[in-house]
């Protein structure tokens, strides 16, 4: 098995509602971030009465730069969205002192499902039904230089 080489896929790609309106931020080098969660509903059998249940997952989400500040305008609670972008996982320390693990989808393309004024932005009216906006995240690959490495703790939460 030594010499095996596996490919290192890490492609997320989720569709959903917003389950809270997003909260933006901004580092201390002022680069924008946008956090908000995603309901992703899974309809299956019920083997023992037959019927239909739904089962949600509850995906955290982080946005950056230009994407992160449209999304903060445009995607208010219960908003169909769909979100393309990598699994991150970060530690920190929470109030009580205990170490902590999130993992957390990082956005790379965010897609605007919604129509009408809503989705629109400021006021441009309706869309048409199935059309869709969309951003990505223009600096390349993953968060801005000042939250790799070391810095990571300039990251308000």
């Amino acid at each position: 098995m030594q010499g095996l080489r596996l490919p290192q896929i890490n492609h997320v790609h989720l569709v959903g509602r917003c389950t809270r309106d997003p909260d933006l931020r901004f580092t201390q080098k002022g680069s924008a971030m946008c956090r908000f969660s995603l309901a992703v509903n899974r309809s299956y059998k019920d083997k023992t009465t037959r019927d239909w249940k739904e089962l949600a997952t509850f995906v955290p989400v982080v946005v950056w730069r230009e994407a992160a500040e449209r999304c903060q305008e445009r995607l208010p609670k219960g908003s169909p969205v769909q979100v393309e972008g990598r699994l991150v996982s970060r530690d920190f320390e929470d109030k009580t002192g205990q170490k902590r693990t999130v993992l957390e989808v990082e956005a790379r393309q965010v897609q605007f499902l919604a129509s009408g004024p809503a989705a629109s932005g400021s006021g441009e009216g309706g869309r048409a039904s199935g059309e869709a906006s969309q951003l990505k995240d223009g600096g390349g690959a993953g968060a801005p230089q000042e939250t790799q490495g070391e810095d990571l703790e300039e990251v308000p939460f």
